[in-house]
């Protein structure tokens, strides 16, 4: 091989890895972000930490996310909000009961959700929302009100199957939320300094709480 094709081949190389580096920078970069806002919250995390983190410069970082906030929206956006086509299609092809339903949807939103890192900006949007309007009225329509709308689907499907009676719809979509929700700040909270022997078991949880809230719901 002649010095002037290895010499094309080495910088074609090279451009390729850069290519493929500055692909993969937004995902390294919400990562690195979601990262610090579970450890530090939203407030006490700066740009810089975050640049920091992803190994690159601040400067790099606004190119692809022009503030903190937009940041934020993003990491909300992939890990959460992202997900609900996912979840309705779920319902639209399940056949099963509603009591099969509801546990399917809780178990699902723990795997998705609840189980990993993503979780802790639940408990980051409930202790910082009053400091953070702008981000509080995004975060209501990106994930609590899609949320309500999905939970709203099962509960109507269930009362046109006559397996769950009519109910007050806006305040009846909470029966499921706020178990799911305060498992959540419990992972983020008490759950990481409590003793052994009083942590909760979320698979323990789910079941005790979804037949809980199905016996409510049954007509």
């Amino acid at each position: 091989m002649s010095k002037p094709t290895l010499l094309c081949e080495i910088v074609a190389s090279v451009q390729a890895k850069r290519e493929r580096r500055k692909e993969a920078r937004p995902s390294e970069l919400l990562a690195a972000a979601l990262e610090l806002f579970v450890e530090k919250g939203f407030a006490g995390t700066r740009a810089e930490e975050i640049a920091k983190r992803a190994g690159v410069s601040k400067g790099t970082l606004f190119l692809y996310f022009g503030s903190k906030d937009e940041l934020f929206k993003a990491v909300v956006r992939e890990n959460i909000s992202g997900r609900f086509p996912e979840w309705h299609a779920k319902l639209d092809s399940f056949e099963g009961s509603t009591a099969e339903l509801v546990q399917l949807f809780m178990r699902q939103w723990w795997s998705d959700v609840g189980a990993t890192p993503i979780s802790a900006i639940c408990k980051l949007m409930m202790s910082e929302a009053s400091n953070f309007p702008e981000l509080a009225s995004f975060y209501q329509q990106e994930v609590i009100t899609p949320a309500s709308v999905l939970v709203t689907r099962i509960l109507e499907r269930g009362i046109a199957r006559k397996e769950v009676k009519p109910i007050n719809m806006k305040y009846g979509v909470y029966t499921m939320l706020a178990p799911m929700l305060f498992l959540a700040t419990w992972r983020h909270s008490f759950g990481t300094c409590c003793e052994p022997s009083e942590q909760l078991d979320p698979e323990e949880y789910i079941a005790t709480i979804s037949e809980t809230v199905l016996f409510g719901l049954s007509r």
